[in-house]
């Protein structure tokens, strides 16, 4: 099956939506290992951008029960090895698989916990704050865009 290069992955809910968070991750992850998309991006939207504050996504604990029904899905995975929470995979995918994790700054400045766009201090540091024209060339560059 033919998969597209290059995959943009908006999440655009709070952390009301847990279900949208863990999916989108684990979208990313699958998509680069099994469909070998080029580039996969995971982007926070405006609704969602209180999960880019240091602490928020490792409070998505993933459950041993949700680790053994994602690992039965795929051959030679292990649920003991799955991570304990979000902010676990947000890292493994960033760092081991190369797939990038950005939110739009302006949300930052807008939401109180930014001084400019750039400031990076009360956010995740594997998560880069990036500006409209950045945000804009992801989605029109991107083949396929997901929404979660």
């Amino acid at each position: 099956m033919a998969a597209a290069d290059n995959i943009l992955i908006i999440i655009n809910t709070g952390p009301d939506k847990r279900n949208n968070h863990y999916a989108a991750y684990n979208m990313a992850w699958v998509i680069r290992r099994y469909y070998k998309a080029k580039k996969v991006t995971i982007m926070y939207g405006p609704q969602a951008i209180a999960m880019t504050k240091k602490g928020n996504l490792a409070s998505f604990v993933i459950t041993p029960q949700l680790k053994k029904l994602t690992a039965d899905q795929f051959d030679g995975l292990k649920a003991e090895k799955l991570p304990d929470h979000l902010e676990q995979l947000a890292r493994f995918e960033k760092d081991k698989m190369d797939i990038d994790i950005v939110s739009c700054g302006t949300f930052h400045v807008v939401e109180g916990f930014a001084k400019e766009i750039d400031d990076r201090s009360n956010i995740e540091d594997f998560i880069d704050p990036i500006k409209w024209p950045d945000a804009c060339k992801l989605m029109l560059e991107a083949d396929k865009i997901l929404y979660y």
